[in-house]
C-alpha cells in the first residue's frame, strides 16, 4: 500500500467509464473538465464517500447506529485514503473569516485539542510557561535596580486589579452589592472607574468586563533603588504590594492586573484616563520575558473570537492600509488638489490650507509646488508626519481678527488611517478605501491568532 498517493482502481459511480488514477497525497489536486465529465463523480461521490465510509466503520456498533449505513461506492479498490473532509461547491461562503477549518467545523476540535491537552510556551523564548508565585510577581512589579523606573529615579502610579468579569452578558448588581459589603470601593467597568457606592446599572444585554480595584499605589524609583535594601519605607511598598497582590489573585481567580496610570497629573488621579495594563498569573507565566497568559480556553485558539484573534488584523490575516502611491498626484500642486484625499479642503483658504503652509516653510515647498518635485524628507513629512516637531500658523479668523497657534503636523497617512479607525459612517470609510491596499498581517506569521504578552 503506497503511503504518498491515493490509488484509485475501476472507478464507475455515475458516468466514470472504470477509471484508473493516482492522486499524490499533501498536494493541491485540481480536477478540471467539461460539464459532465465526472469531476464531482470522482470527487464527492467515489472519494469523499468512501473516505466517509471506512472512518464510520471504524466506529464502535453503538455510535454507527446512529449515522446509518453508508452504500459503498462503485469503484473495484481504494489504496491510501484518509477521513475525508468536503465542502460543498454550491454552498461556499464569502466570508474572509470561513476557512475549510471553520465550515467543516474540523477547527473547532482542534482548539479544543490545544486547550486541553497543549502545553503552553513563550513565544520568544521558548520555555514552558509555568505558574508565577507572589513573590515573582512582585519582583516583577517592583523589579531591580536596571528598571527603568528604578534607574531613572522616577515615580510609578499603578492600581492593583483582579479582573472579575471577562466579555460577559449581565447587570452583577449582586456582584457590586457583595464587593461593597467586603469593603471595597471602587471597580472599573468596561475602562472606565465607577464607585460601588453608586446605583451602578450595567445593561443586561451587552457584554461587560469588571476589575476590582484592590489597591493604588505610587511606587518611588529613589526608593526602590536605595541602596539601603531593607530600609523601613522600602519594607513597607514591598508588604503592601504583597498583601495586594494576595487578595487580587484571590478575587481574581488566579490572576492580577497591574495597571500603569500615565494621566498627566501631579496627584494620583482618582478617575484615570490612561491606564497601561500588565497582566500576571499563578497559572501561566515566563519571568524571562516577562509573558503572561490568561487562562488557555479553546476561544484562545479562535481567530473568530476577541479573546483569541490576532489585535492587528482582528483575525482577519490581512490589513488595510494607505497606498503612499494612490494618495498624491505627482504633475499636480497642493493647491490644484495634487493631495487627492484632501482635494476639496486645499482649493480653498482655511486653516488647514495655512497648516501645510507653515510646514512648506521649514521644508522647501508651499501649495504650488508640484508634488513630483517635493524632496525626499519633505514627501515623508506630508505623508507620515513631523513627529512632536511644532509649527507655528497663523491667518485671520472669521471675524477678522489676525490670530496663531502652534500645532503638530500628523500627516497625511496617519490622519486617514485614524479617521477611518474612528468613523462609524459607512461612507467615509468607503471614501477612505479608495486609497487602500490590502496586505498580509506581519504579525504572528499568518496565523490570525494573537500573541499573549503582558
Amino acid at each position: 500500500m503506497a503511503n504518498d498517493k491515493i490509488i484509485i482502481r475501476g472507478a464507475r459511480e455515475n458516468n466514470l467509464k472504470n477509471i484508473d488514477l493516482e492522486i499524490p497525497k499533501n498536494k493541491l489536486i485540481v480536477f478540471t473538465g467539461i460539464s459532465g465529465s465526472g469531476k464531482s463523480s470522482l470527487a464527492f461521490d467515489t472519494l469523499y464517500a468512501e473516505g466517509q465510509r471506512r472512518y464510520v466503520e471504524s466506529l464502535s456498533a453503538y455510535a454507527r447506529q446512529f449515522l446509518g449505513v453508508m452504500d459503498k461506492p462503485d469503484v473495484d479498490n481504494i489504496e491510501g485514503l484518509s477521513p475525508a473532509i468536503s465542502i460543498d461547491q454550491k454552498s461556499a461562503s464569502h466570508n474572509p473569516r470561513s476557512t475549510v477549518g471553520t465550515t467543516t467545523e474540523i477547527y473547532d476540535y482542534l482548539r479544543l485539542l490545544f486547550a486541553r491537552a497543549g502545553h503552553p510556551h513563550c513565544p520568544i523564548c521558548g520555555r514552558e510557561i509555568s505558574q508565577m508565585s507572589v513573590d515573582q510577581i512582585v519582583e516583577q512589579i517592583i523589579g531591580n535596580p536596571s528598571t527603568r523606573y528604578a534607574r531613572s529615579g522616577s515615580t510609578r502610579r499603578i492600581m492593583v486589579l483582579a479582573p472579575i468579569v471577562k466579555d460577559r452578558k449581565g447587570e452583577y448588581s449582586t456582584l457590586f452589592e457583595d464587593l461593597l459589603k467586603k469593603g471595597f470601593s471602587k471597580v472599573r467597568v468596561d475602562r472606565q472607574m465607577r464607585d460601588l457606592t453608586e446605583d451602578l446599572v450595567l445593561i443586561k444585554t451587552n457584554k461587560h468586563t469588571i476589575d476590582l480595584v484592590v489597591d493604588r499605589l505610587v511606587l518611588d524609583g529613589s526608593v526602590i533603588a536605595s541602596a539601603a535594601k531593607q530600609s523601613q519605607k522600602k519594607n513597607d511598598i514591598m508588604s503592601r504590594l504583597h498583601q495586594s497582590i494576595e487578595t487580587a489573585l484571590k478575587f481574581g481567580e488566579g490572576s492580577v492586573i497591574i495597571s500603569d496610570v500615565l494621566d498627566a497629573s501631579l496627584e494620583f488621579p482618582p478617575n484615570p484616563k490612561k491606564m497601561e495594563d500588565h497582566l500576571y498569573s499563578e497559572r501561566f507565566a515566563c519571568p524571562v520575558d516577562n509573558i503572561s497568559l490568561p487562562e488557555i480556553e479553546p476561544r484562545t485558539f479562535s481567530f473568530n473570537s476577541p479573546h483569541g484573534a490576532c489585535l492587528k488584523c482582528t483575525g482577519l490575516g490581512s490589513l488595510l492600509k494607505i497606498d503612499p502611491e494612490m494618495v498624491l498626484n505627482p504633475i499636480l500642486s497642493i493647491a490644484e488638489g495634487g493631495i487627492l484625499p484632501w482635494q476639496k479642503l486645499a482649493t480653498h483658504e482655511t486653516w488647514f490650507t495655512r497648516m501645510i503652509e507653515a510646514v512648506g516653510k521649514e521644508y522647501g515647498f508651499n501649495l504650488n509646488t508640484r508634488l513630483g518635485q517635493l524632496s525626499p524628507d519633505a514627501k515623508k513629512v506630508l505623508l507620515n508626519g513631523a513627529g512632536l516637531e511644532v509649527f507655528k500658523v497663523d491667518g485671520q479668523n472669521r471675524m477678522g481678527r489676525w490670530t496663531s497657534f502652534n500645532t503638530q503636523f500628523e500627516g497625511i497617512i496617519p490622519y486617514l488611517e485614524r479617521r477611518y479607525k474612528e468613523t462609524e459612517s459607512d461612507f467615509v470609510k468607503a471614501e477612505i478605501e479608495k486609497y487602500m491596499m490590502s496586505e498580509i498581517c506581519p504579525d504572528f506569521s499568518r496565523c490570525r491568532i494573537r500573541l499573549f504578552n503582558s
